[in-house]
């Protein structure tokens, strides 16, 4: 047990362990490891960001998708998935719906769909940035050229989440079908970063034949990233997929690495994802007490949240915007955090004193 609480320290103190004190750690958790875990998690949290909670505004544009992706509800080979695309104007309609409601962050999100070309996601931009001037434009588009990622940074988009999803190459092989690689994943990754985008990144926890050494190299390879988001939620399957048969995580090992990120990237924006509130009626509220910062209430029209289900049971299909909005904000202050209106930005760690 001291060994244990004694790693948290050193995580705490130096913002990395070897992968065999990170294995270590994991492997070994209890209960009480896991409270001195998630209160020094909180106390770095409430350093850089006090008890606020940043919202930001999904807009599921798309869930159409060229991959075909083993553990993905919307995967191209998904015959059942009832496919659906917004049009400019209705993605402009739910910015104008989220920015009454205080949103201030806008993420697009949608399947790899070839029909969205550089060209028209660059007007989508330019639009939403002209129309809501203080607002941040985050995309989650999957993996693109390097000059289509200059074009939408260059028309105004801030922010780019792409989840590496697994930083182990056989590991990535078991997940994804053979047109898609880890090593373009990562480049990806590189590339977001030198263009200057706020980049995110993240994993699945518990998705079929991770072992705790997969996840020690993902802690590493963010590390090495040093991304200014990072978003992790439990494996959950999806009734159309191969992985239909197995098992997700019950939401406590995501947790506990949701507070080890808060050691190793103390002012990173980490969200409390809505899978964590599919499995758990409390995941999003546990997210927060394990060092999460950040929730992402749908704004996408109510007619075609049932639509985008990457896993089954996906919470929060019915609500309309105000309903997400509100309740999240009720469930935060249920808990003593506050959701504040905002862009949300990252705070870099040497700006904090």
């Amino acid at each position: 047990m001291k060994n244990l609480k004694n790693l948290i320290d050193k995580l705490e103190k130096d913002n990395v362990l070897s992968k065999e004190e990170f294995v270590e750690l994991i492997d070994l958790r209890n209960p009480e490891v896991n409270e001195y875990l998630f209160e020094k998690a909180r106390n770095i949290r409430y350093k850089y960001y006090d008890h606020d909670i940043y919202i930001r505004g999904l807009i599921e544009f798309t869930n159409y998708c060229k991959n075909d992706c083993f553990y993905c509800g919307i995967r191209r080979s998904n015959k059942n998935a009832k496919r659906y695309r917004l049009s400019k104007s209705q993605i402009l309609e739910c910015c104008k719906t989220g920015y009454e409601l205080g949103f201030r962050t806008y993420v697009l999100q949608g399947g790899d769909d070839p029909f969205y070309t550089d060209d028209k996601i660059i007007e989508i931009i330019k639009e939403i940035k002209q129309n809501f001037s203080d607002c941040a434009v985050t995309l989650s588009l999957g993996e693109k050229p390097y000059n289509s990622y200059k074009a939408y940074y260059e028309a105004g988009a801030d922010r780019y989440l792409l989840r590496h999803e697994t930083a182990t190459e056989e590991h990535y092989n078991k997940l994804h079908p053979s047109e898609l690689s880890l090593s373009n994943r990562k480049q990806c990754l590189w590339d977001l970063k030198e263009i200057g985008y706020d980049v995110g990144t993240g994993f699945m926890v518990g998705s079929p034949y991770q072992t705790t050494e997969n996840l020690a190299d993902d802690l590493l390879f963010i590390k090495e990233l040093k991304p200014q988001m990072v978003g992790i939620g439990p494996f959950i399957p999806h009734h159309d997929t191969p992985f239909k048969e197995f098992e997700g995580d019950d939401g406590n090992l995501t947790l506990f690495m949701i507070g080890l990120l808060r050691l190793m990237l103390p002012s990173a924006l980490l969200p409390s994802t809505t899978a964590l509130g599919t499995i758990d009626p409390l995941g999003r509220e546990k997210g927060i007490f394990s060092g999460a910062n950040v929730v992402m209430p749908n704004l996408s029209p109510i007619e075609v949240r049932d639509k985008y289900l990457l896993y089954d049971n996906k919470i929060c299909t019915g609500d309309e915007a105000a309903e997400c909005r509100f309740c999240m904000e009720n469930r935060m202050k249920k808990i003593g955090y506050n959701v504040v209106v905002s862009r949300g930005d990252f705070k870099p760690e040497t700006i904090i004193i």
